[in-house]
């Protein structure tokens, strides 16, 4: 898959990019970050400007970012439904339109670059759930603007060990979902034990008579 999204890139330059980012956005499994590094890396070699690179990728990136939350907000049953089965299954959706109202701004921000494997499911929750659709475009921009910077300058600088940076950036982006599905899980079975330990209303009452 790499391969073959390195190839479309090299041969068609600025609207490969363009596209692989926004179908990878939608939730498409699609090598991204890599794609990001080695534009950068192409950019220092003089094959493309580094600003063309930067607006182009964001550019992509909002545009899917947009589709998705367009679908959770205003999609027919059936195209939710086929891009419930996109994204995965739909209890775990359900579950995140509640935690994208809780994380709110940050979870948008952060999805973008930091945990970018949820991106595609925040879009859908954040639409679903009727979050304001102003602020997920302002911190959508920000966010996709500043991971778009941040890889591209990172492939720029180290564009002599392209893939090592994409394998340690991969692993820490992965290891970002895991701790925030550890403190997730972990913050529900807090709430679960403590709910246990409660004394029920009418022992209470009880007692107090």
């Amino acid at each position: 898959m790499s391969d073959q999204v390195l190839a479309l890139f090299s041969h068609y330059g600025s609207p490969a990019l363009f596209i692989i980012v926004a179908i990878a956005a939608v939730g498409v499994p699609l090598p991204v970050m890599l794609l990001l590094i080695v534009t950068g890396s192409l950019a220092a070699q003089g094959a493309m400007k580094i600003w063309l690179a930067i607006v182009v990728s964001s550019a992509g990136a909002i545009v899917g970012d947009q589709a998705g939350f367009a679908i959770g907000r205003w999609g027919s049953i059936a195209l939710v439904n086929r891009y419930r089965q996109l994204l995965g299954k739909a209890e775990k959706l359900k579950e995140l339109e509640h935690r994208a109202r809780r994380w709110g701004d940050a979870g948008i921000f952060f999805s973008r670059w930091l945990v970018s494997p949820l991106g595609p499911w925040i879009n859908f929750a954040s639409g679903a759930g009727n979050y304001s659709w102003l602020r997920f475009t302002f911190w959508d921009v920000v966010g996709e603007t500043f991971g778009a910077v941040l890889f591209i300058e990172l492939g720029s600088y180290f564009s002599d060990r392209v893939q090592m940076v994409d394998s340690v950036l991969g692993d820490l982006s992965w290891a970002a979902v895991a701790m925030i599905a550890a403190a997730f899980f972990g913050w529900n079975l807090l709430k679960v034990r403590s709910q246990k330990a409660a004394p029920e209303p009418s022992s209470y009452t009880h007692q107090q008579r």
